[in-house]
């Protein structure tokens, strides 16, 4: 008869019993900051390590990955056909100067502009009476960004509008493959628009590859410096609201149209309990 000897099985350790808890890491629920993180001995513990690895893919997925620019059309003339305001017309799909994602990334100036198709592409369109506002997709540098927040934003945007006092004319929403946020400019003067919303997906960060930019610019048109533009940034589920985006960009709209400008010329109010809509706004930029 062979003697067996019974074997004791290897108890493993939790990460809780080898992690050195940090008192900071209280925080967390009030950030998606990394802070508090805590250490196994004098590392990062694994968990923390693995899920900083998947945060920065999820980022570097965001600006690689295309944009799905036809079923993003298709999103777009569905909304078009339940809220009148918007266009009917089905959304354009034009190109920047940039011909590829690589050339994008390395020439920011390219996705600034236009190519001559796109160009030649908006002059049908282009109205006798401007337009109120031009809305323009850019996808930017977080494709991730536009597919889960553009079409809800400007649902969101047209309601705000249809509950406003005053009312605006909408020209074809234009969609920008390789786009950048001046690229709208070309647009607006193209389409002959007062204003110019640029919808566009912002630099991903560990936290947030899914961020949202507007950029209002009034009267814009290619040349012009960021100086003329309003942003609001970070627009998102997880961030800011897209009716509370809805409402700030209503107001600088509102706002661009009363003073004839846009920028740093305009201080955003929207969040003041009382507006004197007659007031002189000034900005410590442009004083002397």
């Amino acid at each position: 008869m062979v003697k067996t000897e019974r074997l004791t099985p290897i108890r493993k350790k939790t990460d809780d019993a080898v992690v050195t808890d940090n008192p900071w890491r209280r925080l967390r629920e009030f950030t998606d900051a990394r802070i508090g993180l805590g250490r196994a001995g004098v590392s990062t513990p694994t968990r923390e390590s693995l899920e900083f690895q998947l945060a920065h893919a999820q980022a570097r997925d965001a600006v690689h990955t295309e944009l799905d620019f036809a079923g993003l059309q298709q999103d777009l003339v569905a909304l078009a056909e339940k809220y009148p305001v918007l266009n009917t017309e089905t959304p354009l799909v034009l190109h920047s100067l940039a011909t590829d994602r690589m050339t994008y990334l390395q020439r920011p100036d390219w996705g600034r502009q236009l190519d001559e198709v796109s160009l030649a592409a908006l002059k049908p369109h282009k109205a006798i009476e401007p337009y109120d506002l031009a809305i323009v997709i850019a996808d930017g540098l977080s494709a991730t960004a536009i597919k889960e927040n553009a079409v809800v934003f400007i649902e969101t945007l047209v309601q705000a509008m249809q509950g406003s006092e005053n009312a605006y004319s909408l020209a074809p929403i234009v969609l920008v493959e390789q786009g950048r946020v001046a690229v709208g400019d070309d647009v607006c003067e193209a389409l002959n628009a007062k204003a110019v919303l640029v919808l566009i997906g912002e630099r991903p960060g560990l936290s947030s590859p899914d961020s949202l930019g507007l950029y209002l610019t009034w009267a814009a048109k290619r040349g012009l410096t960021d100086d003329k533009r309003n942003c609001i940034s970070n627009v998102r589920k997880a961030g800011l609201s897209y009716f509370a985006a809805a409402q700030k960009s209503l107001y600088l709209l509102t706002e661009a149209r009363r003073l004839q400008c846009s920028g740093v010329a305009i201080k955003d109010r929207s969040t003041d309990k009382i507006i004197d809509s007659n007031a002189v706004q000034t900005s410590f930029l442009l004083d002397k």
